[in-house]
């Protein structure tokens, strides 16, 4: 029907997650539409990362449920995740270290030729291919990743996941321990991708300054629940600020 709204990449309702005593979630409602970057902000132990674990499958939900493109999805693994375009992308980055550049951006997903070998001149080109495609300037392919910077690494990282397909990316703190040089190398990607407008995009991020940078809605998560949520147009980095210091307030008198 003409002028219906489109069904968000993703959705959440009223998400809920503990681990024994401790409430992680208590009952999280998230939207990420198509093409959009979400900032996800909360103090330490808010539960952020927690949330992604749940939408890349690491973690099954005690409540609530999960819609990828308005149909209900259950999330049984990462690999089933990933199946369906779900990727995430961790400080740690899952990366080998003494592996290429080019073998890692094909880790578990080798070419292989007709003697069963691997086909590292395909993977070397389709990888160059892949990151002059996504801007991504290393020193070549080629490389080891444990000599590349620490942004740099990150960016394989991201490319990596877009390569496999996926259309929504969750980015947990990739601009953690970053100088500003390396940091804007990672905003830079990610606002390219988001020009592209085919991948949606969910990164935790604490520096706030950082989120109006690329990002076009926040969520602050507080208490196992989104507490705020405003396009970054809406708000601003004294707004956010002066909510989290409220809540510090608060805390420190009980």
């Amino acid at each position: 029907m003409s002028g219906t709204t489109p069904a968000p990449a993703l959705s959440v309702e009223h998400m809920a997650k503990g681990f024994g005593a401790v409430t992680a979630l208590r009952d999280v409602n998230l939207r990420l539409d198509k093409g959009e970057v979400l900032a996800l902000v909360g103090d330490n132990g808010a539960g952020k990362s927690t949330l992604l674990k749940i939408l890349c499958g690491f973690h099954r939900p005690d409540a609530g449920r999960i819609l990828l493109n308005g149909e209900e999805v259950t999330l049984k693994s990462v690999d089933h995740a990933r199946s369906l375009g779900i990727d995430a992308v961790y400080q740690d980055l899952a990366l080998v270290n003494e592996l290429t550049v080019y073998h890692n951006m094909f880790l578990n997903r080798e070419k292989v030729g007709l003697t069963r070998l691997l086909n590292n001149r395909a993977m070397r080109r389709i990888a160059q291919e892949h990151l002059d495609e996504m801007g991504v300037n290393i020193p070549s392919v080629d490389v080891e990743v444990a000599k590349l910077s620490g942004g740099q690494r990150q960016a394989i990282a991201v490319a990596r996941s877009v390569y496999s397909e996926a259309r929504i990316l969750l980015l947990d703190e990739p601009l953690a321990a970053m100088g500003a040089k390396e940091g804007a190398l990672i905003l830079d990607l990610v606002n390219d991708l988001k020009a592209r407008g085919e991948v949606s995009v969910i990164i935790i991020v604490h520096n706030y300054a950082q989120v109006f940078e690329v990002c076009d809605r926040i969520n602050l998560l507080q208490h196992g629940e989104i507490t705020f949520d405003k396009r970054t147009s809406e708000t601003s980095v004294a707004e956010l600020t002066d909510i989290v210091v409220e809540e510090y307030r608060k805390s420190r008198t009980k």
